[in-house]
Parts: structure tokens; C-alpha cells; sequence
């Protein structure tokens, strides 16, 4: 068990969120990664649940001192990424990594990682089923949807890259497979 990460990676409004949650309160043994971002706190945001809020200068200072495993600066001075120091204290507990990442810094944990790290890729059925639902979570603009969407078609390139695809048509069967696949992995030798 200790040792192993499970990377799940999407385009923004695939579902990985809801997906990761739902392996969360379906095994015990997976504790979520909270990742690092240089961004402030936003109202409902708890610092260390739902993120490490380091700001600009602090996160470059900890990437300058080689604490990440993987970071990304996703928008102008917007870095994301993942502290050493998390997935020692998940680790430590004999629980596995599960990770909520984009595309770019799922695939940099699996070449970090190997063969201790699962890397699956949530596919939505369609570019246009993704505006859909990018659309109904009332978040976005015409440009950041935009924006997301010209992300998504991008990132949907890099699919074949990770171990496994999981299409997310009807979210009950994704979570199903997805369980399984993690559930198999996790308990191989």
C-alpha cells in the first residue's frame, strides 16, 4: 500500500472532482493529495483542506528550495502543484496518494512516479457535452469558457498517455470502473 499514487486527470468539467470524491468515501485507504496554489483564498476555502495557500512569492520560494513534486504556472502567476512534504505525510499513515490534477501535471507525476503511480485519464463523451456542463455550473464567462474549452481540446490529446480511459457518459458506471481499476491497483504486489 504505502508508496502508491493514484493520478486522476481531466479537462474541466469531465467529472474527475466528483469522481475522486466518490473513491474517497468508497476506500479508507486513499487520502487526497491537497495541492499548493499561489492564489488567494477564496470565501468557503479552508487553508490545508482545501488547498495550501502560499501566495506568489512564497510558492516560488518553495520551488527555488526544490519542495515540489510536480508545479505548474497554469495562468500568469497562477502556479499549482504538489508539496513533497504531502505525500510523505499521506505515506506515512500506509495510505495511498490519490490526486486531483490537470492533464500537464498528471502526466509529470507519472513520469516522476512509474510504476507506483496509477495515471487515469476521465474522458467526457464530447466537446460539446463538456460546454454543457461547463455552462450549467454558472462559473464561467464567454472567455474563461472559452478559455476551458480550448484548454480541453488541447489536453484531450495527451489521453493516450495515461494507463488507463475512463469515459464518463453516465457518472455511476465511471465510478464503478474507476473503483475497480483502483481497487486492483492498489492491492497488487
Amino acid at each position: 500500500m504505502q508508496g502508491k499514487l493514484i493520478i486522476i486527470s481531466a479537462p474541466s468539467g469531465a467529472g474527475k472532482t466528483t469522481i475522486v470524491n466518490q473513491l474517497l468515501n468508497n476506500n479508507k485507504k486513499l487520502e487526497f493529495s491537497i495541492s499548493a496554489c499561489s492564489r488567494p483564498k477564496r470565501d468557503k476555502e479552508i487553508q490545508g483542506k482545501d488547498y495550501y495557500f502560499l501566495g506568489v512569492e512564497e510558492f516560488k520560494n518553495k520551488i527555488s528550495r526544490n519542495e515540489f513534486v510536480e508545479w505548474e504556472e497554469v495562468y500568469p502567476n497562477q502556479f499549482y502543484g504538489t508539496l513533497k512534504s504531502e505525500i510523505q505525510r499521506i505515506w506515512e499513515k500506509g495510505n495511498a496518494v490519490i490526486f486531483d490534477v490537470d492533464v500537464i501535471g498528471g502526466l509529470n507525476l507519472k513520469k516522476q512516479f512509474g510504476k507506483k503511480a496509477l495515471s487515469i485519464f476521465i474522458m467526457p463523451p464530447s466537446i460539446e457535452e463538456l460546454e454543457k456542463r461547463l455552462k450549467k455550473r454558472s462559473s464561467e464567462n464567454d472567455v474563461s469558457l472559452n478559455e476551458r474549452l480550448s484548454k480541453a481540446k488541447y489536453e484531450l490529446t495527451f489521453a493516450d498517455k495515461f494507463d488507463e480511459i475512463i469515459l464518463n457518459e453516465d457518472l455511476k458506471i465511471a465510478v464503478n470502473l474507476t473503483d475497480k481499476i483502483v481497487n486492483d491497483f492498489i492491492i497488487e504486489k
